[in-house]
């Protein structure tokens, strides 16, 4: 997802229960390529649900699930995926006010891939550079499969005071590298390195900013997102904040 901080499951394990609150839902959604693939365009999706649990007088548990899905193309080519995840958060050093933990993740996940070959072209269609319908397409043996998915990761932060903090961390995906082939070859999935930072700072009294960024490594493909939102908060009341946000991001 290009705003990766809005969904922090998908980003890290390690980000199971990281947060300044008890309970977490989320759910992201995205549309690629619609104006030009219509009803073909790509669509992915994904819920989440994480809390945390304290573990004596500074530590904590944060356990979590994920339902994360993807369709692509005039092939249907489809993922399912849901996850379990754990994280274990150790205060490294800090006071009430001024902490700073490290925090280890790790998740398992079931995935269904599937795809749908009926509307797929191939080269055995083609007549002297026109496509003839009258062929005969080939059959793909496997349409869908399952497989299971592991990943781990790492988080550090530091909690400043109510309005401020900083943390990075990187995770390792797809460390069971799954076989991807629908064709009954040996085709695993590559795994994937995830580095990221940000954080939250108050540079005013209503005023503050929200820098982030993340680099993805999988295979031959690299990504970069990064960018800043500024923070307005409104209103006056003591027990909680209503805020807006307004930035650029580039990938």
């Amino acid at each position: 997802f290009s705003q990766f901080y809005m969904s922090p499951l998908n980003l890290n394990p390690a980000m199971t229960g990281v947060m300044n609150c008890n309970h977490r839902i989320v759910a992201n959604y995205r549309n690629q390529w619609a104006s030009i693939l219509k009803q073909n365009a790509y669509n992915t999706y994904s819920a989440s649900y994480d809390q945390k649990l304290a573990v004596g007088r500074y530590d904590y548990f944060g356990i979590g699930g994920t339902f994360w899905g993807d369709k692509a193309g005039e092939s249907e080519f489809a993922t399912l995926q849901a996850r379990l995840s754990g994280s274990y958060a150790k205060k490294m050093g800090g006071y009430r006010r001024k902490a700073h933990y490290l925090v280890f993740g790790a998740d398992l996940g079931v995935s269904q891939r599937s795809i749908n070959s009926a509307n797929l072209r191939w080269p055995s269609q083609n007549k002297d550079g026109v496509f003839d319908p009258t062929v005969a397409p080939e059959v793909i043996d496997d349409p869908n499969f399952l497989f299971l998915d592991m990943s781990a990761g790492i988080l550090w932060f530091s909690v400043f005071d109510e309005d401020n903090n900083l943390y990075f961390g990187g995770a390792f995906s797809h460390l069971n590298r799954a076989n991807q082939s629908f064709d009954n070859q040996n085709i695993p999935l590559y795994s994937k390195f995830t580095f990221h930072a940000g954080g939250e700072f108050m540079v005013g009294k209503r005023f503050g900013l929200i820098p982030g960024v993340v680099t993805f490594f999988q295979g031959p493909s690299f990504q970069v997102n990064a960018g800043n939102s500024f923070k307005f908060l409104l209103g006056n009341s003591r027990r909680y904040h209503q805020a807006f946000q307004i930035g650029a991001w580039a990938r």
